[in-house]
């Protein structure tokens, strides 16, 4: 049998706001992480187009989408990827190393709530301080756009809340535009706009004009 092709996304036509937290909501199997990796630029479609500031990123060489990468998009996943020889701190430092304006360590850490774990590995924090550090690395290299992969699906519910905070704060702090892709359906109500998926289609947009505090939901 020859290769079977598999339509991920089919008409998809999505605008994401600069500063806005958008969430894509939708079960496994329904082009969320295609999303994510058309956005982050990990992957090209086969068809239509995506703009960036002005940039067609479709018709990007490998080398203009490695530069976009590295200094337009921080990505956050739901395992956190730490290097575990290595500390807080120095975890963070790498995504500076490739940044051409990136955000000072120690104020990041500050920011996140890390001050005083700056010097344990991986292994010495907890799951919910491991995200933050992850988080951390992220914003430190001071990308415009945060991509989050299930930024949530690891933790509990209350641990999971702190984060959603802290993703928020950074969003309103420091102006960022968030993407925040989930099969959780209850972290839509903290975000500006939400995305449904269904089958690699978009089946409905709501918009929260009073999003809900990250304490105020539970899964």
């Amino acid at each position: 049998m020859g290769d079977v092709p598999v339509e991920a996304l089919r008409d998809v036509s999505l605008e994401i706001q600069r500063g806005e937290l958008l969430a894509v909501v939708g079960p496994s199997g329904s082009g969320k992480s295609t999303i994510l990796n058309l956005i982050g630029g990990l992957d090209q479609p086969t068809a239509g187009t995506i703009w960036y500031d002005g940039r067609e990123l479709s018709e990007s060489t490998a080398a203009e989408l490695t530069a976009y990468r590295r200094e337009e998009v921080g990505f956050i996943f739901q395992f956190y990827n730490l290097v575990p020889n290595l500390t807080a701190r120095e975890n963070i430092l790498i995504s500076t190393e490739i940044s051409s304006q990136p955000l000072d360590v120690d104020e990041v850490l500050e920011l996140v709530g890390l001050a005083d774990r700056v010097h344990h590995f991986p292994a010495q924090l907890s799951g919910g301080e491991q995200q933050r550090v992850a988080i951390a690395r992220a914003i430190a290299k001071n990308p415009q756009l945060l991509l989050c992969d299930e930024p949530t699906g690891a933790l509990d519910s209350r641990t999971g809340q702190r984060v959603l905070q802290l993703l928020i704060d950074l969003k309103q702090k420091l102006n960022k535009t968030i993407v925040v892709i989930t099969h959780n359906s209850a972290l839509a109500q903290v975000a500006d706009r939400v995305v449904y998926l269904r089958s690699g289609q978009v089946f409905s947009v709501d918009i929260n004009q009073h999003p809900a505090a990250p304490a105020e939901i539970s899964w």
